[in-house]
């Protein structure tokens, strides 16, 4: 793993080496990875260019290399900086078609959609599209199309129209039910929330798994209450990063402080909860990102949710910690990542997230689950 003061240069928009397929391909090299694994991190990465008049999008899109696992990303389809040029449905890299694209959607912020090819549903029940504060989130760029629920009548609603989309119609299918809003500002909120979801689902036929991207569920008593009237229940922790959290975050996750987030875990997982966290790869100095990783991989029970992080804007792009322009420091953030979480044999799913740094291998070992 090449240190940071070895990484390749760069261009001066960002872009890595000369844009060719053959630079990625050494880099590939270098650190021991698909040269198809590092493509799809360097979309996510450096975006899209394209004369489409859209900002954000949900792609679909097969690899030339690899047709035959169709993956979604969710990237910006105007960075005129970027290498990768998107015209009708080839995604090319300096003029080499890497990709065929299958469908583009607009990412609205809607009331709830599906993953892990119906088995798994996220749900937006309380206007995230309205959630602003972070200064690295892309919500406010967003359509809004989700709602604020005041009532159980409400999620009997967004239950029923999401089962009339569900690939099958059948909502009973339904192994993980994540709930993703950050407009819970306050922990009773949150919990008042979640023991109305149990048994709307409930009312649904669906006996899945919940789970909750929060940073407000804090005290022993919530864990308590959630153990035993939501339960099965994920508690994702929404540590995003560890350094600079009073400057990019918004009040209510920026007192979280990163010393407390073990001892969090922990009693979340002496109630019976499961546990993990949300990670933006791109942020934090390697050496504070190495650190804050080691010490939650022993408190959680599944893998974190690590994303790469995508600078939407010029103001975005200066909130990076240099040398996070670099492709070089996500291959070596990847590493870091892998090593630390050895020890709890844990390993990312696919469809648990759309930027991740993991696609067909993790450690070398196989990792492919298709469409999220």
């Amino acid at each position: 793993m090449p240190p940071l003061s070895m990484r390749r240069p760069i261009s001066s928009d960002g872009a890595v080496g000369t844009g060719r397929l053959h630079d990625l391909e050494q880099t590939a090299l270098r650190h021991k990875v698909p040269v198809e694994d590092v493509l799809l991190i360097a979309v996510n990465l450096y975006g899209i260019t394209s004369d489409q008049d859209r900002h954000r999008a949900r792609v679909n899109l097969r690899l030339v290399r690899r047709p035959d696992v169709a993956w979604q990303i969710i990237v910006p389809l105007n960075q005129p900086a970027s290498p990768f040029r998107l015209r009708g449905d080839e995604l090319s890299l300096s003029g080499e078609v890497i990709a065929h694209v299958e469908r583009i959607d607009a990412d609205e912020a809607v009331g709830g959609y599906f993953r892990n090819k119906g088995r798994a549903a996220t749900l937006n029940p309380n206007a995230r599209s309205r959630c602003v504060g972070c200064g690295w989130c892309p919500n406010t760029l967003e359509a809004a199309a989700d709602p604020r629920m005041q009532e159980d009548q409400g999620l009997d609603a967004l239950l029923r129209a999401l089962g009339e989309q569900h690939p099958r119609g059948n909502l009973a299918e339904l192994e993980e039910v994540t709930v993703s809003t950050g407009c819970f500002e306050r922990e009773r909120a949150a919990v008042a929330h979640l023991t109305a979801l149990r048994p709307a689902l409930a009312r649904a036929g669906v006996t899945a798994r919940i789970g909750f991207l929060t940073s407000v569920l804090r005290t022993d008593e919530a864990f308590e209450t959630v153990a035993s009237q939501v339960s099965p229940f994920v508690l994702r922790l929404s540590a995003e990063h560890f350094t600079r959290r009073e400057a990019l975050m918004k009040a209510t996750k920026a007192d979280l402080r990163p010393e407390q987030m073990p001892g969090l875990l922990t009693r979340a997982r002496k109630a019976g909860l499961d546990t993990s966290y949300t990670y933006i790869v791109g942020l934090d100095p390697m050496d504070d990102l190495m650190r804050g990783v080691n010490e939650l991989a022993g408190v959680v029970t599944a893998f974190p949710n690590v994303q790469v992080f995508q600078a939407h804007t010029v103001i975005m792009q200066g909130m990076r910690t240099p040398g996070a322009e670099s492709l070089e420091y996500y291959l070596q953030a990847r590493t870091v990542i892998e090593r630390a979480m050895a020890k709890t044999g844990l390993r990312p799913l696919a469809w648990e997230c759309y930027r991740p740094l993991w696609y067909f291998t993790y450690a070398g070992e196989d990792l492919v689950d298709g469409l999220r």
